[in-house]
């Protein structure tokens, strides 16, 4: 199975996800249908959800701060903490349990279950795995400098056909403190990725992320941990 195809990230999704993650051999192509999909979901609520405010939906034991904006659409999945100055801009839908934290900004995304981005990081444009987890200043950039559809380089060309396109974290994906995700950016599943990291293309999974030129695949333990 190709490392950048769904069902090689991702062990699972949340039951009211998987008609947006049906048929999408590659993650990116879910993006298209997020707000699709959170429209089919506010005209039939999953059981546990309800209407926060219009166009928001929200699941059992959501936690809100007073001071953090979320504009519609948005669906939050059940437990999920959204803290002071998170700043969510449309088109989010998480799993459960996520944490959306300080001045960290989310646009037309999707978090799967247990997804930390807890301290100033962006996310646009991305799909975050199941227990995926960014440290604080992380962001996955979104936009080339010139402007162009974003391109996947992996063991082949994936000519994504978005001009817009952040990252793809698998599940237990670890991005250290002030990493750079740049457009199109793959990262397996249970990968660690040093801090102060500039990561483009596709990277393994079990791996850890030292620097783009020194990738080293973790030992038994590690994977085990």
């Amino acid at each position: 199975m190709n490392s950048v195809e769904t069902a090689a990230l991702f062990d699972r999704t949340p039951t009211y996800l998987r008609a947006l993650f049906l048929g999408a051999r590659y993650p990116w192509e879910v993006l298209s249908g997020i707000g699709d999909c959170i429209q089919q979901l506010l005209e039939s609520p999953p059981a546990g959800f309800r209407l926060w405010r219009e166009g928001v939906l929200v699941g059992e034991g959501v936690s809100i701060s007073e001071a953090a904006t979320i504009l519609p659409p948005a669906v939050i999945g059940s437990h999920t903490e959204i803290r002071p100055g998170a700043f969510l801009r449309g088109n989010v839908i998480t799993g459960e349990r996520c944490v959306i934290g300080n001045s960290s900004e989310l646009k037309n995304c999707v978090l799967l279950d247990g997804v930390q981005v807890p301290h100033y990081n962006y996310v646009g444009d991305s799909v975050l795995g199941n227990g995926a987890h960014m440290g604080a200043g992380a962001i996955c950039s979104n936009l080339k400098s010139d402007g162009r559809a974003v391109v996947i380089h992996g063991d082949r060309e994936y000519a994504t056909g978005r001009r817009k396109l952040g990252a793809i974290l698998g599940d237990g994906a670890d991005v250290g403190c002030g990493c750079v995700l740049n457009p199109g950016t793959v990262i397996g599943k249970h990968t660690s990725v040093y801090p102060l990291t500039s990561v483009r293309g596709v990277i393994p999974s079990s791996s850890i992320v030292k620097a783009m030129d020194h990738i080293v695949i973790k030992r038994e333990k590690e994977q085990e941990s």
